[in-house]
């Protein structure tokens, strides 16, 4: 390991270290310079700034639960895959609060890699379980549907552990929203579902979010790459609109 690269990890650690005994998770750069035995020139080198540094400090301690992820196989059912991966997502934050608030802080003007890898895997399965004909939406937007509920879940249960003491309320929320946007066959429990009609009115968003994602997956859809993309877009349209757009 080369000098540069040994300052740079000391930094890091010595900076995620910090971020984790910290009472509020927020750390000085002279704290982080002063444990790490470096002058302040050097940590600027590396990271540019105080946000770059924290930046870094996101992907370093996120790094291993994504290495998780990576490594996983996809399974043969995408659902089941979704929901292991919203329960993971919460167990993480649970388990490194400071981090996790950090991670998903408005003062963080540019998002970690870290969150974007991380939707981008969650797009993935979803695009898989649109493929399979189990979504109501386009994949992107339940991407989003689900990112939002499931940050705002593990950031209410790091940040205010007193007041959202049930220990149920990230499966509950979890099944809500994926019943809003997984088909009645992919339902928890889909005879739970009071709604008349519930699954012919899903059919017709669900087939236009199938399309659209066996169009992203096909290599010779006889379409034009402006065509195809104006075929995905009236799709993804059909299928956000729902029964009643």
């Amino acid at each position: 390991m080369s000098s540069t690269t040994s300052t740079r990890t000391r930094i890091l650690q010595v900076a995620a270290q910090l971020v984790g005994d910290s009472p509020d998770g927020d750390i000085s750069t002279r704290a982080v310079c002063e444990a790490a035995q470096v002058g302040a020139p050097a940590l600027y080198r590396h990271f540019g700034d105080k946000e770059g540094l924290l930046s870094a400090v996101v992907d370093h301690g996120f790094e291993q639960y994504l290495a998780t992820k990576r490594e996983r196989e996809a399974s043969a059912d995408p659902v089941e895959d979704l929901r292991r991966g919203w329960d993971s997502h919460v167990e993480f934050a649970v388990r490194n609060p400071n981090l996790y608030r950090l991670m998903n802080s408005p003062a963080m003007r540019t998002p970690p890699a870290a969150a974007l890898e991380s939707h981008r895997i969650l797009t993935r399965d979803l695009e898989r379980a649109a493929a399979q004909g189990r979504i109501r939406v386009a994949p992107e937007l339940a991407a989003q549907m689900v990112m939002s509920a499931t940050v705002g879940v593990a950031l209410m249960l790091v940040a205010r552990p007193a007041t959202f003491d049930d220990p149920g309320l990230s499966r509950r929320v979890r099944d809500a929203v994926h019943a809003s946007i997984l088909t009645p066959d992919s339902d928890p429990d889909p005879d739970s579902d009071p709604r008349t009609g519930a699954r012919e009115e899903a059919e017709v968003p669900s087939a236009a979010a199938r399309l659209s994602a066996l169009l992203r997956q096909a290599q010779g859809s006889g379409l034009s790459t402006a065509e195809a993309a104006l075929m995905k877009e009236w799709l993804d349209r059909v299928a956000n609109a729902g029964p009643e757009g």
